[in-house]
C-alpha cells in the first residue's frame, strides 16, 4: 500500500469521528482571484433584515435560482468590496440600516449574513459591529468571529462585536481575506500521542499580485506562510506555495481545503498527517465538512455551479445546480452537513447537500455564514 493510500486511510479514521457541532462556514465579501461576486462597497448603508420583516411575511412560495424575476443569466454580479492595509481610518458608516428584506427565512437557521458594512444579519437579527465587517467567520463553538476590517487588518471579536482583539496589521501593500479557524482539543488518547491543541486562524494573502496561504495563532502574533507538504508518493510533484486563496478549515482535527488560482484546482490538507495533502479535482471556492465532504464552485456551460464531492480524494462528485441559468458561487455547509447555502445574484439561497430544490432564504445583498 502506498504512502498516500496508508494516509487516506489514516485521514478518513479521522474525519469520521470529526464533531459536527460547530462548524465555523462562512462566504466571503472579497476573493482575491476576481471569482467572488463581492458585497456591497463598505460604507454603504446595508439593507435591514429580519429585525423589521419577521419571517412570517416571507412569499408562501419561495422562488429558485433559475427564475427570479431581478436576476437572469446575464446578471453582472457586484463589485467585491476590497480591504487594503493602506486605507487611511477605520471605516464607520453611520447610516443604519433602512430597507426591509421581502424575503427573510434566515430566523431559526443559524445563518449569518454580512455584506461589507458594519452591520451582520445574525439569526434575522442585525447586529452593529462598530466597524466595517469583512469575510467574517465564526469559530467552531461560535463565540468568537474573525474578520478583516476597514484597514485590512485582521481582528475577532464576540458574536456582539464587543471584545475586539487586533490579531494581526496587515503590511502596507498587502491585502488579507477570508479568515478561517483552525481548531483542535485534543482528548486524553490525542495527549497520549503528544498531539497538540490549536487555536489559529488561517487566511489569504495577496502581495502584489502573489497569492499565499498565511497562519496565526488567534490571539494575536505574526503570521507565517502556512506549510503545504505533498504526499511522499513516487513521483509526486511539490504542491504550488503561490497562487492559493480561499481557505476553509473544518473538522477537529484542524483539516482545510483551499483553491489554487493558477492551476483550477481544489486541495485538501490535513494537519493531523504532517500537513500533507494533494489536488482532489478542478474548481474554486471550496468549503469543507466536518465529515470530510466538500462542496466548491465550477463553470458549466458558462454558468458557475455548485458541485459536492464526498469522501474526499476518491469520492463521487455531484451538480447540485444543473439548471443553473445565473451563477451560484461562494457556497458553505450547515453545521450538520446537510445543507448548502449559497450565493445567487439576487440573495442568499439553500440547497440540501444530496441534491433538491434551491429555496430562497434572504433577498438581502450579502454574504452568508452558518454559526455553530
Amino acid at each position: 500500500m502506498s504512502v498516500r493510500a496508508r494516509l487516506r486511510r489514516s485521514s478518513a479514521v479521522a474525519l469520521v469521528s470529526a464533531i459536527t457541532a460547530g462548524s465555523a462556514l462562512l462566504l466571503t465579501a472579497c476573493d482575491p482571484s476576481g471569482d467572488s461576486t463581492g458585497a456591497q462597497p463598505a460604507g454603504a448603508a446595508p439593507t435591514r433584515t429580519a429585525s423589521t420583516a419577521p419571517a412570517g411575511t416571507a412569499s408562501a412560495t419561495p422562488t429558485t435560482p433559475g427564475t427570479p424575476a431581478s436576476a437572469t443569466a446575464s446578471a453582472a454580479p457586484s463589485a467585491p468590496a476590497s480591504a487594503t492595509a493602506s486605507s487611511p481610518a477605520r471605516q464607520q458608516p453611520s447610516a443604519t440600516p433602512t430597507k426591509a428584506a421581502a424575503v427573510n427565512r434566515t430566523k431559526g437557521t443559524g445563518l449569518t449574513v454580512s455584506n461589507g458594512t458594519r452591520y451582520v444579519v445574525m439569526d434575522g437579527e442585525v447586529v452593529d459591529f462598530g466597524t466595517v465587517v469583512r469575510d467574517l467567520a465564526w469559530s467552531p463553538d461560535g463565540k468568537r468571529a474573525a474578520f478583516i476590517d476597514g484597514n485590512g487588518n485582521l481582528e475577532t471579536s464576540d458574536p456582539d462585536g464587543g471584545h475586539q482583539v487586533l490579531v494581526a496589521r496587515a503590511p502596507a501593500g498587502v491585502t488579507w481575506s477570508h479568515p478561517t479557524w483552525q481548531v483542535f482539543v485534543p482528548s486524553e488518547n490525542d495527549a497520549a500521542m503528544y498531539l497538540q491543541p490549536k487555536n489559529n486562524l488561517q487566511f489569504t494573502a495577496e502581495d502584489h499580485g502573489t497569492l499565499r496561504l498565511l497562519t496565526v495563532p488567534a490571539k494575536g502574533g505574526t503570521p507565517q506562510q502556512l506549510s503545504l507538504g505533498n504526499f511522499s508518493d513516487d513521483g509526486a510533484k511539490p504542491l504550488p506555495d503561490t497562487g492559493n486563496l480561499w481557505p476553509n478549515g473544518a473538522g477537529r482535527y484542524g483539516s482545510s481545503t483551499y483553491a489554487n488560482r493558477n492551476d483550477g484546482q481544489v486541495y485538501l490538507r490535513d494537519d493531523y498527517l504532517r500537513q500533507q495533502g494533494g489536488a482532489v479535482t478542478k474548481g474554486s471556492q471550496p468549503d469543507l465538512s466536518d465529515e470530510g465532504d466538500l462542496v466548491f464552485v465550477r463553470s458549466v456551460d458558462g454558468h458557475d455551479h455548485l458541485f459536492t464531492k464526498t469522501g474526499g480524494y476518491d469520492g463521487p462528485e455531484r451538480d447540485l445546480t444543473p439548471q443553473a441559468t445565473a451563477d451560484y458561487t461562494e457556497p458553505v455547509f450547515s453545521p450538520d452537513g446537510k445543507t448548502v447555502a449559497f450565493r445567487a445574484p439576487d440573495g442568499i439561497y439553500t440547497v440540501p447537500a444530496k441534491g433538491g430544490a434551491p429555496v430562497k432564504i434572504s433577498d438581502t445583498a450579502g454574504l452568508p455564514a452558518y454559526r455553530g
